[in-house]
């Protein structure tokens, strides 16, 4: 048997613009690698000296694979590493995140034993800004026909799923890859068709340390309705018939959301339309109280 063929799960790293906090990420997998796992790195155009930290890193560490592209986003940067992978399964971790010790022996184990699993979701401990750390254990994922599962995922939020403690069987990646043409969200709609498409298992292991940063591009709201609606399109497109006609439900929430968002940054005018048009979509789910209070103050400037 080849190394290729031996090969159950690729470690890629999409990095952009993160050479003081790489070192951390790649030593928390390098020091966890085997002969059935491999380590990729996909430097997505970084202009500072990420470079020459990968090459200091390949030279004392010879199975360290580093790929460069012009930047294109964290989507192309995730597929890039995806299509180069060898192994059965894809670990995508962040450039400023870590696995933990244990974490590639866990997902071994569960993937062993349970081979037609599409994804493992795993623990995380969640690193705040002001260094406040949580310990986040997905809720089980019941087993249920596609559309409860949607409707569980995208409309109660009751399934978790995250970048860095969790395993991806790579032929559903590379069936449905990321969509580059969204900049933030593009992981929802990967998620989304993973989640249908093969059984899932939840493990309660810590297997990651994920840093959250008050930066995060999610507060960009420039063109945020046209990006909310490509969002829409991006999982659907993907999703089986039985839960296309989740689509309207899905897209009045996505619209609440740019409702509350615009509220908070005091553009009057943009929620008063956002909070319409989702009222159009599902005035139930608009006339919930949580909705309704922020609109009659939109009104009557309360």
């Amino acid at each position: 048997m080849t190394r290729s063929e031996a090969l159950l799960i690729s470690v890629v790293i999409p990095a952009y613009n993160y050479a003081h906090l790489l070192p951390r990420a790649l030593d928390s997998v390098l020091g966890q690698l085997s002969d059935d796992v491999e380590l990729i790195v996909v430097d997505d155009g970084s202009t500072d000296n990420t470079a020459a930290v990968l090459a200091d890193y390949q030279a004392r560490h010879a199975a360290l694979q580093v790929i460069s592209q012009v930047n294109g986003g964290a989507a192309a940067a995730r597929n890039r590493g995806i299509a180069a992978a060898a192994g059965r399964y894809v670990l995508l971790l962040d450039a400023d995140d870590e696995l933990l010790p244990g974490a590639l022996a866990a997902l071994r184990e569960q993937v062993l034993v349970q081979p037609a699993l599409g994804m493992v979701l795993g623990a995380q401990i969640s690193v705040y800004p002001n260094g406040r750390e949580r310990l986040r254990v997905p809720p089980a994922v019941p087993s249920a026909g596609p559309r409860a599962l949607i409707r569980r995922y995208l409309l109660q939020k009751r399934i978790s799923i995250s970048h860095g403690c969790s395993l991806f069987r790579r032929d559903l990646l590379l069936q449905r890859p990321y969509p580059v043409q969204l900049r933030s969200g593009e992981d929802i709609a990967v998620f989304a068709f993973l989640l249908v498409s093969a059984p899932v298992a939840v493990l309660a292991t810590p297997l990651a340390r994920i840093y959250k940063h008050a930066d995060s591009l999610r507060h960009n709201r420039d063109k945020a309705e046209e990006y909310a609606l490509g969002m829409v399109e991006a999982v659907f497109s993907s999703l089986p018939a039985d839960c296309q006609s989740l689509r309207r439900r899905y897209t009045a929430q996505r619209y609440l959301s740019l409702f509350r968002a615009a509220q908070n940054a005091g553009s009057r005018g943009e929620a008063r339309h956002f909070y319409a048009r989702a009222l159009r979509l599902n005035p139930l789910q608009a006339l919930r109280w949580s909705y309704l209070r922020k609109a009659l103050r939109l009104l009557f400037g309360g």
